[in-house]
């Protein structure tokens, strides 16, 4: 039986929409009546039927070994409560194998925006230590049934990630 190595640390930064931008968007509150631009989450959702709804999660940790994503859709992510979270993201790619393992890049996500991930984003998470963090979540209404592929990094490249905060 072949060993894992240990987690290998990835040290999350703050998240802002340029550093964020080869994975999708930062979404910050907006004055009422401001019109639609660039700074709006652009939203892929012709696929299905939207579904937003309120996605409860237990504590989940700050290790992952598995990239998922969704390719007919996008995916808007916030917390509730004005709880901070982390998220593991890797540039979109054709196959489970052109994983840029280099590219992969973990973010600290502020209580006070959302994320909007572009279609194919490869993402771990939301991560977090707390005991639950409840999310809204906007993508699909079948993205987790019939748009949802996994990449498990432990069994391809035997590697896995711990979230150094």
């Amino acid at each position: 039986m072949a060993i894992a190595n240990s987690p290998t640390q990835l040290t999350p930064q703050l998240i802002t929409p340029e550093n964020f931008q080869p994975y999708g968007q930062v979404i910050f509150p907006t004055d009422d009546g401001k019109q639609f631009d660039e700074n709006d989450a652009q939203l892929s959702l012709a696929a299905g039927i939207p579904r937003f709804y309120i996605m409860h999660l237990r504590k989940v940790g700050l290790k992952f070994h598995s990239l998922a994503r969704h390719q007919q859709c996008t995916q808007c992510l916030g917390s509730l409560g004005s709880k901070e979270w982390f998220m593991a993201v890797a540039p979109a790619s054709s196959a489970l194998e052109q994983i840029n393992l280099e590219q992969i890049a973990a973010f600290r996500i502020t209580g006070n925006c959302f994320i909007k991930l572009n279609a194919g984003t490869w993402h771990a998470g939301p991560l977090f230590a707390e005991e639950f963090i409840d999310f809204y979540n906007l993508e699909l209404h079948d993205t987790n049934i019939n748009d949802y592929e996994v990449c498990n990094l432990r069994k391809l490249y035997n590697l896995s990630f711990d979230l150094h905060v």
